[in-house]
């Protein structure tokens, strides 16, 4: 899939994802700082990817997971800082949302510090019931030595 709006596309073909830039913007990112390059490209292999490109240059980037039946979860937004503030990002997310695989979901999920209003204009709400989620969340996971949340398949037992 491709959109174009001038001098920028939204593609979703794997071989324009420029994996330093991804990277380079995650590591250093409130909800993925640390993350080694290993960790983002293998999150990559399992993910519907949207690129946001400029003159053919990577500006900006969505990661969907999704078993593009019933359920999404969107991950990994970003748009380069010289490019935010131009409506690119809302964009991005409209191309998104409009995807032909990503159609007729039942849910679509995802985390946010400070882009409510943005993912608001997508149709985002607020969790309607969020006594009914449950999560397992290791925020230092990309931490030098941070604690694993998988327990030991048989207890303490050898």
């Amino acid at each position: 899939m491709e959109w174009t709006k001038g001098e920028f596309v939204v593609t979703c073909d794997p071989q324009r994802q420029d994996l330093e830039v991804i990277h380079g913007f995650l590591a250093q990112s409130y909800w993925a700082k640390g993350i080694s390059r290993e960790t983002v490209a293998r999150s990559l292999e399992g993910a519907l990817g949207f690129t946001l490109l400029h003159q053919g240059r990577q500006i900006g980037f969505v990661r969907v997971i999704s078993d593009r039946a019933t359920f999404a979860y969107v991950a990994d937004v970003f748009v380069l800082p010289e490019y935010r503030g131009q409506g690119w990002s809302k964009w991005l997310m409209q191309c998104v949302t409009s995807h032909p695989d990503l159609q007729g979901l039942r849910r679509w999920l995802l985390a946010t510090s400070d882009a409510h209003g943005l993912y608001a204009k997508v149709g985002f709400t607020p969790l309607k019931n969020p006594q009914v989620f449950m999560e397992r969340h290791n925020p230092n996971v990309y931490a030098q030595g941070a604690p694993s949340l998988v327990p030991s398949p048989g207890g303490d037992k050898p």
